[in-house]
């Protein structure tokens, strides 16, 4: 079916502002669409401007009347996706000391229900947190953290009303099932219990969105008498709370995107001041476990140049630099990515040529096996659970083929029991399918690693549609990982592929620093010569892929599709990041101070600024054709303000000389997660 559009789009009014960096003037006709009062926006939705309010509301209503005649294809696709998922679906329960814990949905439920049972009995559960129960009434609701204490006696739970990731901690009495009067607003999400279960430490978050203080809050006290316990002065750190595994320290985690720095406090001892691990030097980043049968410290560094990451020792008494150990030395092209201490073993998850695997070593004597898995592309991931003093790792397991396993595997005898395997009620046989790992030439040479899933027999010559996702940002990685909503695409004769381009760290750190600041467009023309390659080998052609990324990875989508937009057919861009230069030059911003180790400083560098204005996808939109482009936002989002989709979309409609259709939805009750709930992303995603 060809979509067309409606008669007459959204025009949003022109009204020039000039803005001048470094001599030079850039003029941008919609910057009005940037509530002045953007700030109480985010935690009053109402607040908005009546004539911005008006034209989002304008552009949704089009992208609707647009998407009408698909109304039965949606309605369709969205029943197989949601056919797809157990509805009444449970977590593996997670021992800790006389209880398991685990999460279950009912059925027909958007919220999961956080329970727990006797240890090693099979049934008589205890409902702790009904979320859905809590959700009544919201416009938007979703939990952060769920968290009991060590005594069990309580639980600190978070909530997220208004999608601006604003939430709030309430504490609640697990014998009564009531929650005290507590209420702590204004938080991220994260909790961190001391040993007697008597107070937590949280982060608070600014008026700007920033993560600067840890409080400890004491149960049952108002939390206007909670103590200041650290207080980040750099606006360009982020701040966060947790615990080691062992349960001994509590720890303060302070980083940007490039450089990190722990505080320790005893978790038995709450008021004792934050101790110092090792201050921060600028490109160092490091993350600690304990080792507590044996006094010391396992740290996870880059330090001394260790570019893919060590683990060094360090005594418990003392673990500033200058006592730090080489315990597995740095490997290049092998890269640490976690890691947790038990008693007696250490577990990391590496990666290597892409390819992610499982190390255990033995404490006692330093001996070492691992956990890796036979097919191309897979991804694998491992769980701590609540205990230290236990040989039992769980972890999961993966690939665009099958469906995720969850595993219990004794650290000792090496034996693993699947303890679930994910089920596709209506229906899943992996050995219809085809999953590939190839590798796209780009420009400079490098190899770029694309994974793909069709069904087999599909014909490789050419004419089947392809969705190439990517994101290429911040170090994240993006699995191949097995996706129920793909394949809706895929048993329609669809190719889905991954482009794991420079910007993430599959093939290592410096995968990540060559798709960063000074080196980002490589992250640009990386996707580029993926879509290319995917043409030249059959897998699809020119101009019949559609391109999908969110976040930074909206940002990809408008760079390439600027740069080769006869390459795309369509462009899905998710709160997408495409108003660069002007984000990353306003300091006001929520996540700007922290985003210049990312993307350059353009306030302070001409040639950041001007290499920036070079590929900002807002900036770099010219009068010609481009393909279909559907842009999706959030009213309450402060990591991509719902102005950068709104701007880029009005700028696009202005500038296109062909037929396609420009689209944009602004969800007037969500951030940057979008629909909060099980089933309302499976209506965005169809």
């Amino acid at each position: 079916m060809k979509l067309t559009p409606p008669a007459s789009a959204p025009r949003a009014e022109k009204r020039p502002q000039p803005d001048t960096h470094h001599g030079i003037t850039r003029v941008d006709d919609y910057a009005w669409l940037r509530d002045e009062n953007w700030r109480e926006v985010m935690r009053n939705p109402d607040a908005l401007d009546k004539d911005i309010r008006a034209y989002l509301e304008a552009e949704n209503a089009y992208t609707e009347t647009a998407l009408e005649p698909l109304a039965e294809l949606r309605e369709t696709l969205f029943k197989e996706m949601k056919g797809r998922i157990k509805e009444d679906d449970s977590s593996v329960p997670s021992p800790d000391g006389p209880f398991a814990y685990f999460t279950r949905y009912l059925e027909d439920a958007q919220h999961p229900l956080f329970c727990r049972r006797a240890r090693d009995a099979e049934g008589g559960e205890t409902i702790l947190l009904d979320a859905n129960k809590e959700a009544e009434g919201e416009a938007y609701f979703k939990i952060g953290d769920v968290d009991h204490s060590p005594d069990h006696r309580l639980l600190a739970w978070s909530a997220d009303r208004k999608g601006s990731e604003y939430y709030s901690i309430r504490i609640r009495d697990l014998d009564r099932g009531t929650d005290l009067s507590d209420e702590v607003p204004d938080t991220s999400p994260g909790i961190a219990w001391d040993t007697s279960g008597r107070s937590f430490l949280y982060t608070q978050v600014d008026n700007e969105h920033r993560p600067l203080k840890v409080f400890r809050h004491v149960v049952g006290t108002h939390a206007s008498e909670d103590k200041l316990i650290y207080e980040e002065k750099d606006e360009g750190f982020f701040v966060g709370v947790g615990k080691v595994q062992s349960g001994k320290w509590l720890v303060i985690s302070c980083h940007d995107h490039q450089t990190s720095e722990c505080w320790l406090i005893p978790a038995d001892a709450p008021d004792t001041p934050p101790r110092l691990v090792a201050p921060r030097e600028d490109g160092v980043e490091y993350d600690l476990e304990h080792d507590a049968a044996r006094n010391r410290f396992l740290i996870l560094t880059n330090a001394d140049g260790a570019e893919d990451f060590k683990i060094v020792e360090a005594p418990e008494a003392d673990a500033s630099r200058a006592n730090w150990c080489d315990v597995i030395p740095h490997r290049p092209g092998i890269l640490i990515l976690n890691h947790v201490a038990f008693r007696d073993h250490h577990v990391r998850l590496e990666r290597q040529g892409g390819v992610p695997r499982l190390v255990v070593r033995c404490l006692a004597d330093g001996a070492e096996h691992e956990i890796a898995f036979a097919e191309e592309a897979y991804d694998l991931n491992m769980g701590a659970g609540y205990e230290y003093d236990t040989v039992r790792l769980r972890y999961s397991y993966s690939s665009m083929t099958t469906p995720a396993e969850v595993y219990d595997y004794d650290l000792d005898t090496r034996e693993r029991v699947l303890r679930k395997r994910q089920e596709v009620p209506s229906g899943h046989n992996p050995a219809d399918y085809v999953t590939r790992r190839i590798f796209a030439k780009a420009a400079d040479g490098e190899e770029v690693p694309v994974s793909l899933v069709h069904r087999k027999g599909l014909p490789m010559d050419g004419r089947a549609p392809c969705l190439l996702y990517g994101y290429g940002s911040y170090g994240i990685s993006i699995p191949a990982s097995f996706s129920t909503t793909c394949l809706s695409l895929v048993d329609r004769g669809f190719v889905y592929a991954i482009a794991h381009i420079r910007g993430g760290k599959e093939k290592g750190y410096r995968w990540y620093t060559d798709g960063k600041r000074m080196k980002k467009r490589n992250t640009f023309t990386d996707f580029i010569a993926a879509g290319e390659h995917l043409a030249d080998a059959g897998f699809t052609s020119r101009g019949n892929i559609v391109a999908q990324g969110g976040s930074a990875g909206g940002m990809l989508m408008g760079a390439a599709v600027n740069m080769a937009p006869g390459l795309f057919k369509g462009i899905i861009a998710e709160v997408p990041f495409v108003d660069v230069l002007a984000t990353i030059l306003d300091a006001s911003l929520p996540l700007t101070p922290p985003e210049w180790n990312e993307w350059g400083n353009p306030i302070e560098s001409r040639d950041a600024y001007e290499y920036m204005a070079s590929y900002s996808p807002y900036d770099n939109v010219r009068r010609g054709a481009y393909p279909h482009i559907f842009a999706l936002g959030g009213l309450t989002d402060p990591r991509v303000t719902y102005w950068e989709p709104a701007k880029w979309v009005a700028k696009l409609r202005e500038a296109r000389t062909n037929d396609g259709i420009t689209m944009l939805h602004i969800n007037m009750d969500a951030g940057h997660g979008g629909a909060a709930g099980r089933f309302r992303p499976y209506r965005i995603a169809a």
